[in-house]
This record gives structure tokens, sequence and C-alpha cells, in this order.
């Protein structure tokens, strides 16, 4: 859609060759290592997820972490295993996918110490001293001896030597995000050690330069040996930092490697959201010093999206490789786009964090932006191509939030009249409103992607100010009516806890968050009720108290904002409401309410207590706008009398969720349209025991 199909000359040290060690990377553009909730499990999905992205431009594309031993298994999460030669199949069929494009195929080996409770394996933890498994498991692990450290060394070499049977060009040793032994031997406050492995810093580096040294002299004539290294772990004297002994790490091992992936511990604070980290380039404070003291080639990360961002970072000698996990993501075609001269056409990661869950929930990765993320091989789902058309018919969309736009883009991408209808004075739907709420600007990228797009379109006609009822769309007799009608949040209490209405509500002011949203504001003592668990009853704390309110935020949960847990911000979440003198209140519902007295109910006991409040705020559920498509549906004759092939209600009118599904929802109708059901559309399921 971009005006110019050149690259803009600016940007040709992106595209510059680049050698890491024994083999060359065509571009700077490095996929570092993500995990993706597919792993061993789901190994044709997984070589197409990544075989899409070298599609789309990367040259280097890396693996999630992969086990090397089953004393390093940490499941029920799902990521690679490389434990013998009978994984080796599996791999091939990602270095194939990948080396098919040109880009080089990279894979992270790992030990992950006492990070990893073995619960499948059931083998005892391993670990330089003694520690408890950093999970809440009854588990302990022992203390490796000298010939757990020599095994140690005998399973990474050959492990680099079935990874370089299975086809890598780029094999990681891996010390970064607390999780891996060879970081867990670094860090003083873990290795207690009185022998050659540890004490001072060179001692608890030794294993590691010991396994660097022994994977380069298994494979380094054929394959770049890198390392990952987390240099700050944000904890000031307590861990790693970036101005202390990372330095003297770097200083020791500075051309052991043929490439340094640098980035921060743990990996909340890697993969922060924009919520938390909304500046591009964010690791940069940390990692700039890397480049001063080595030779060898630099990657970092830090949700790059903007080529000036990334051309930056290249002259001003901070990374000589942009790296990229979520960017790669949300726009698997990124690098084509800049080179290609389509900058305006990049789909812009909003650091969400949605990709995330899906690794901790052990599910296909997913995305908010990119709705074909995790599908390129059970629904054969690509970012860039679309079905044409099945005929010449028109659509009319009915509400331009997240699923319509998306909707009426890929309706329009496969070539239909598209006519885009939208109540409203503003385009975007919820992603407008909540992109206006505390540190969630971001968001407004999903609005603003779609949008750009959309109004370039010939086929494409966009009315704003647009309330459509029933006997208009009769009469339009459109032969496809998609409703992406929304949802509004409920006003009774009703929701996970609660199955019924909370008594006393009429007693009290009582607002929504589409009221906050839409500038109706509480005044004096408010009480959040959330047991919507995500991320907005959060915000709106957030936002309430920087007004200037007194805000109490109770939960049935036992923890704020608890499914954020999934994304990496639960902790953040929680520690910033203290901070900002929210009082928290878990383990408690909205029981009963009579005047300005509410009472609260304990979850475990049932006893109950009450405050004095002003206000009750209740996050709870939300209700799908669906009336207007129940009064179409309820009339076939009248359908048919108009034309009315396809009514198909979407997105949040269909059943609220994630931004990320309302989104998804507007693909899959956008696909189906004229074709399979998209509500009863199956796709194709792994059988990974197969493969050979």
């Amino acid at each position: 859609m971009s005006s110019s199909n050149a690259r803009n000359s600016r940007y040709n040290i992106l595209f510059e060759p680049i050698k890491i060690g024994p083999v060359t990377m065509k571009n700077r553009f490095y996929q570092v290592p993500h995990c993706n909730g597919m792993g061993y499990a789901r190994p044709q999905s997984l070589a197409a997820m990544r075989g899409i992205k070298a599609e789309g431009g990367w040259g280097a594309i890396c693996t999630e972490e992969v086990e090397i031993h089953p004393s390093s298994e940490i499941s029920p999460s799902i990521e690679g295993r490389l434990w013998d030669k009978s994984d080796i199949p599996a791999h091939r069929l990602m270095t194939a996918a990948v080396q098919e494009h040109d880009a080089l195929a990279g894979i992270e080996l790992v030990h992950n110490g006492f990070h990893a409770p073995n619960r499948t394996s059931r083998l005892p933890p391993m670990a330089p001293s003694p520690i408890p498994v950093d999970s809440y498991d009854p588990v302990h692990a022992r203390a490796m001896d000298l010939t757990d450290i020599k095994n140690f060394r005998k399973w990474h070499r050959q492990a680099a030597l079935n990874a370089r049977e299975a086809g890598y060009d780029i094999v990681y040793v891996y010390a970064g995000h607390c999780m891996t032994t060879l970081m867990h031997f670094m860090l003083e406050r873990f290795n207690h050690r009185s022998d050659n492995y540890g004490g001072s810093l060179k001692n608890r580096v030794r294993l590691t330069r010991e396994v660097i040294s022994d994977v380069k002299e298994a494979i380094g004539d054929d394959c770049a040996v890198a390392f990952r290294f987390a240099v700050d772990e944000l904890m000031g004297k307590d861990g790693m930092t970036s101005e202390g002994e990372a330095q003297e790490v770097v200083g020791l091992l500075a051309e052991l490697p043929d490439l340094w992936d640098v980035n921060i511990s743990g990996w909340s604070h890697d993969s922060s959201t924009a919520r938390f980290e909304p500046i591009e380039g964010y690791q940069e404070k940390y990692t700039s010093f890397v480049k001063s003291l080595t030779s060898k080639p630099v990657v970092g990360v830090g949700r790059f999206t903007s080529p000036d961002a990334m051309v930056s970072q290249i002259k001003r000698g901070v990374l000589d490789l942009i790296g990229a996990a979520r960017p790669s993501i949300a726009d698997p075609f990124l690098p084509n786009k800049i080179a290609q001269g389509r900058i305006d056409e990049i789909r812009e990661c909003i650091g969400c964090n949605i990709c995330v869950s899906g690794d901790n929930l052990s599910v296909p990765i997913r995305c908010t932006q990119n709705p074909t993320m995790g599908e390129e091989w059970r629904r054969k789902w690509h970012p860039e191509k679309i079905a044409p058309k099945a005929s010449d018919s028109s659509v009319l969309v009915v509400g331009a939030g997240p699923s319509g736009l998306e909707a009426a883009l890929q309706l329009a991408n496969r070539g239909y009249q598209v006519t885009l209808a939208e109540s409203g004075k503003e385009l975007g739907g919820r992603a407008t409103k909540e992109s206006h709420l505390p540190s969630l600007s971001s968001y407004a990228r999903v609005r603003d992607y779609r949008v750009n797009l959309l109004t370039q379109m010939a086929n494409v006609e966009i009315y704003k100010d647009s309330p459509l009822d029933e006997d208009a769309i009769l009469e339009f007799g459109f032969p496809h009516v998609l409703l992406a009608t929304g949802s509004h949040w409920r006003r009774d209490g009703t929701g996970r806890y609660y199955q019924k209405a909370i008594p006393g509500l009429s007693t009290i002011p009582s607002f929504t968050p589409d009221d906050i949203m839409n500038g109706k504001n509480p005044t004096g003592h408010t009480i959040i009720f959330d047991d919507d668990h995500y991320y907005m009853g959060g915000v709106l704390a957030e936002k309430l108290i920087n007004g200037g309110q007194k805000v109490t935020l109770v939960t049935p949960a036992a923890k704020i904002s608890a499914w954020c847990e999934y994304t990496l911000e639960q902790e953040k979440i929680q520690a910033k409401l203290i901070n900002l003198g929210v009082e928290l209140i878990t383990n408690h519902t909205v029981s009963n309410v009579a005047a300005n007295q509410i009472e609260l109910s304990c979850t475990y006991t049932g006893h109950t207590k009450t405050i004095q409040v002003d206000n009750l705020l209740l996050v709870t559920a939300r209700h799908a706008n669906d009336t207007l498509y129940h009064q179409l549906q309820s009339n076939p004759d009248k359908l048919e009398q108009a034309g009315i092939k396809t009514l198909e209600v979407i997105g949040d009118a269909y059943s609220p969720g994630s931004l990320a599904s309302a989104v998804y929802y507007g693909h899959l109708a956008a696909r189906c349209l004229e074709g399979e059901s998209w509500d009863t559309a199956l796709f194709d399921g792994e059988r990974p025991g197969l493969i050979s």
C-alpha cells in the first residue's frame, strides 16, 4: 500500500551481510531465541512458523531453549528437546524450512539447573550448590560434583554434535534469564563452592569457558557458536550488574564465542511489556558496553519496530545485529517490508505479551497484531497471503473495533467490495478507548495499522457516525453481513465469582470500566471490585489514584491481576499499585452494598467486614452486544427477501475476550466467508511421534 516500492538508502546498512564465525548472515535482522508453546510437542507447527519468518526476510531464525538432557526438563512447559539423536528428525523440519529461504538456523541449547524440577523425568535437579528448586515444588537440587561437571560438559558437546547433524548453522551456549546452570555457576548467591568452580569470578565463569571451548572444538569449523548472556538482573549489588561483574565476564570471554547475544534478566525484564517499558531500545543502557570489550558481533533486543531506531543502534556502535523476538512475531515480514519501501505496512508489536502467555500455558503461540501466528501449519494461514474472493458479492461489516477492522481488511485483501460502518465518531472501538488508559498507548497500533491500510484501498468504503438498525441492514441488502458490535462491561457484579447480581447496588454510585473510559470520573473513595483478573482492574486503579482519588482494589484472587502472571506482569502490577498507595485486599469479594457501606466477604471463611466508601467500580464480566444479531437472525424470511446470504456475529459481540481474540475471530471470519463455517472450521492436529 506504500507509495514507494524502493528501499530508502538510509536503511541499506540493515541489509549488509555479516560474518559470524564460519557462517555468513545475509542481513542484520536476527530473530533471537524465543519460546512459543510448540517445542517438542508440535514440531511441524514450529517449523512452519519459523519458516514463515525466513520467508519474511529474517537473516537468522533461532529456536526456543532446547533441553539437552532429561535432568533439565521443565514440564509441563513445552520447550525444545535434543536429548539424543532420536530428536534430530523433528529439528530437521525447522532447519529445512529456514534454510529454504537462505536464512541461518540457530539452536539455543540449555541446561536449566535448579530451574528444572524434572517433573516428568524424576531425575534429581542439579546446581552449583545444594538449593531448593525455584518453583514451589517440594524438590531440592543437589550440588554437582566433579563427575557431574564432566558429564555436563559431555552433554553439551554431544548436543552440539546432534545440532550440527540436524542442520543448524548457529549453536548457542546459554547463560541468561537466571534459568540456566551456567548462569547459576556465575552468580555468587547460588555458587558457594570452594573448588576451582567457585569463589572468584574467574572460577565461577570457568565452566562457561569450558563449555564454549568444548562446543567450538566439536563443531566450530562448521557452525557459529553464540553465547547468550544476561548482563544485568536489575537487582543492584545482589545480582549481576552491567556496571560490575558483567563487564568482567565479557572481558574474560571476549573473543571466545563467535557471537554475543546480550540481554537483561529475568525473563519479565527481558520481555517487559510496553506498559512498563514503553521506549523502543530500552535495554541499551545495560548492554551498550559489550561491543567495547569484544571484536565479535553483538546482537541485542529492545522491541525494535522502527528501522530508524535499528540503524541508530548500528551506527552508534551499540549493536551489530538487530535482535527481535516479539516484533518478529507481530510481523514476520518486517525485514522485507523495510527492504521494499513498505514501512507503513509493518504490523508493530504492541508489547502486550499475549505471545508469552502461550508458552506459559503450554499452548501454541498467539499474537494480538498477527492473528496468523501459530496457525501457519495447522490452518495453513500466511500473514501476507489470503485466498481470493469466492464471488463478486459485497460485504457489510458493522462495527470498526479490532474485530471489524481486521475482518474488513482481510475481506478487502481477498478482493471483496467492503463497506465498514461505525456507529461512533472514532474507529478502533475498545483498542482506541483502552489506548487512553495509563501505559496502554501502544494498543492504538491495533487500530492504526488496519485503518492506514483500509483507507488506501479502492474497494473499501468507511462510514463513521453511522449506527445501523435492523431495518437499515435489511434495506441495504448486502449479500454478506458481519456484525462486530463489541461488548460492554456488566453493571450488576456478575462475573467469575458471582453468577447473580450483587445485592444493594442501587444504593451507591456504581461505575464500570466503560464509564471511566467515556470520561465519567468518581470522586472520593472508590472500591474497585476486580473479578476480571487481567489488566483492566489494575490500570483503572492507577488512573483513579493518579487523579487524586482514594482507591481500594478488592479481588477474590490471591494476587492482583492474577492472569497477568502469564504475561510476566503480575508482580510489576502489584508492586506499582502498592507504591502508588492503592489499598489492596485479596481473597475477598463484595457481597453486599448498603448506602455508603460495602460488605466484603472472605473467599475462604465467609467472614465479613464493612468498609465506608463513596463509589463502587465493577470490573467483573462483559456482555456481548448481540441484540442486533438476534433481531436479524429471528427473521430468516426477511433475510432471504433482502438477499442476505451470510449473517455472522464476530469478535466480542460473539464472545467477549482479549484484544487478541477479537482480532483473531475477525480474521477467521474473513478467511471463511463463502467457505467452511468459521465457527466449526477445524485445524490439523500434530502426531509428532510419527515423524522420522
